[in-house]
């Protein structure tokens, strides 16, 4: 019965406890006024005064045989499903990789995820057998007693504890020295490509299994492999190899997250090749959830993810899947859906360009609007400037600088204009296998070189000192020189890869925005890699 029932069938109780005494007076009064008219009590008189007696003295106790003791409070039902025996099944949803758990099914190149599968606990509730309670007056002064013990054993606990959290928290946090000595002060964008046929590539299109056919070009077709071997030499000093396992130890526990539009999930794929080797097989796999898509190295416990924000900002093009829209639509102040992701995550790399060049101004949706028509045509550099203040606010006002690196990534060249290059036969990129390597002086291959100005200015501050610094890294110098790095027509249209008549027609199929992998952003992730290695970090453990 429940403890509403209980207390309904207890007031009903009383009544009739009440009722009974009011009945019990009346036939005591009635029996008294017969013994002085008659002198005799008759036989059913007092039969019925006995049985109203019995009543009213053991009616409570009688009660409490029939229904469930009050101080036994049913456990609350749990949300799930009933299994066989009355178990009922907890469905808890799996958000940390422990060394307790085991590692997902690796996802494969060219395979179907699986649903996702949930970690499963189950519980049992039986139902105790009816016992007697005490009486009211010794249960609540037992309850009262019983109460104040516990409290007093918990303030007495909480001092005893108090001081050695502290010391415990203040203990698990350390600070790990640099790994590289490569300084702040080497300006690493400015440099020239040396071909190195030895050291490079740093990894082999085949022995990375997480390569998306988008960006496999040997496997789609592509002949000449020498774009997989150049490596880029700073000026002023050296980058060194990415070593997979020291960088990983730097991850040990830790998030790693690429936010942005495709471009980031390009360097997201070449991140992910460059350390999965730290990994053996079966303890790293690949899951999509949602926005994200997440690499998890199951023996680090950490993760390298990627974030679908082409804007940063909220628009009409967040869906990761349905995002072919002809009229782009950004909330220009409104970055809170995607940033609620970003919260906690170690290491944050940013980026947003591509997806703004298709028009020369952007559709901006007004303040309080309720729909995406409710807009207005806004220049594209204005448009761009609102986005980026509102993001390096949210950075600031919510970003742990002891805990978190913030990084935001310069523009990825296009190159769909050979003439600027010296190569007026040309078809956008097709068929190009060197990088420029002599070339002195800007290349204008379409950069819009004030939203790269305002980008660098807004991550250094805007002039002010920001609470959270943020690392703006040049990769654009060092890209446009590449012109022989492209997926080019070895590459996937709608989901499948290019056959042989749209590869022999370059000017409509050729894609000269994304790179081939190895290639050019693992250079890009070398120079995060260097950064990050060559700076201490706090870890928590």
């Amino acid at each position: 019965m429940s403890l509403a029932g209980r207390r309904k069938s207890s007031h009903a109780g009383a009544g009739a406890g009440a009722g009974a005494g009011a009945l019990d007076a009346s036939a005591t009064k009635h029996a008294t006024t017969s013994l002085r008219k008659g002198g005799r009590l008759p036989v059913y008189v007092a039969s019925v005064f006995f049985f109203l007696c019995v009543v009213v003295m053991y009616g409570e106790d009688i009660r409490s045989l029939t229904i469930e003791p009050l101080t036994r409070v049913p456990a609350p039902a749990v949300p799930g499903t009933t299994g066989a025996g009355g178990r009922q099944v907890v469905v808890v949803p799996r958000r940390d990789i422990s060394a307790s758990e085991k590692p997902a099914a690796v996802l494969h190149r060219g395979e179907q995820e699986k649903p996702k599968k949930h970690a499963v606990t189950t519980t049992t509730t039986t139902t105790a057998p009816p016992v007697a309670v005490e009486k009211p007056q010794q249960k609540v002064v037992a309850t009262a007693a019983a109460k104040s013990e516990r409290n007093t054993a918990k303030k007495a606990a909480a001092k005893k504890k108090k001081k050695p959290r502290r010391q415990q928290r203040a203990a698990k946090k350390t600070v790990v020295p640099p790994a590289l000595g490569v300084p702040e002060t080497c300006d690493l964008s400015k440099g020239r490509w040396v071909f190195d046929n030895t050291s490079y590539p740093l990894y082999r299109e085949e022995e990375c299994e997480f390569l998306t056919s988008q960006v496999t070009c040997m496997k789609n077709g592509r002949r000449d492999d020498t774009y997989q071997k150049w490596r880029w030499q700073p000026k002023g000093c050296s980058m060194p190899r990415f070593d997979a396992k020291l960088f990983m130890e730097r991850l040990r526990g830790k998030r790693f997250m690429f936010v942005g539009d495709s471009l980031n999930r390009n360097q997201w794929e070449s991140m992910v090749c460059l350390v999965q080797s730290a990994s053996p097989p079966g303890k790293k796999y690949v899951t999509w959830e949602g926005q994200r898509v997440v690499f998890h190295a199951w023996e680090y416990n950490a993760t390298v993810e990627f974030y679908w924000a082409p804007f940063l900002v909220e628009s009409n093009s967040d869906d990761p899947k349905i995002h072919s829209i002809q009229h782009r639509i950004i909330k220009a102040d409104t970055i809170g859906a995607h940033a609620e992701n970003w919260r906690g995550v170690d290491y944050l790399v940013f980026n947003t360009y591509m997806w703004w060049m298709n028009t020369l101004d952007m559709k901006v949706m007004r303040p309080g609007a309720k729909s995406w028509e409710e807009h207005d045509e806004v220049v594209r550099i204005e448009a761009y400037r609102k986005v980026l203040t509102t993001w390096a606010s949210w950075v600031n006002d919510n970003v742990d600088p002891a805990r978190t690196s913030v990084f935001f990534m310069s523009m990825s060249p296009l190159h769909i204009s050979p003439q600027v290059w010296g190569n007026p036969d040309g078809i956008r990129c097709a068929k190009e296998t060197m990088p420029l390597l002599d070339w002195h002086g800007p290349l204008w291959l379409g950069m819009d070189w004030d939203m790269f100005h305002q980008a660098r200015n807004v991550s250094r501050g805007g002039g002010a000192s920001p609470r959270v610094p943020i690392t703006f890294l040049d990769i654009t110098t060092m890209s446009e020189r590449r012109k022989d790095g492209h997926t080019s027509v070895h590459t996937i249209r709608q989901g499948k890869v290019l056959g042989p008549e749209e590869q022999a027609d370059p000017a409509t199929y050729a894609d000269c925005i994304h790179w081939c992998l190895p290639g050019v952003p693992d250079i890009w992730n070398l120079m995060l890699y260097t950064r990050i290695l060559s700076r201490p970090a706090v870890q928590f453990q």
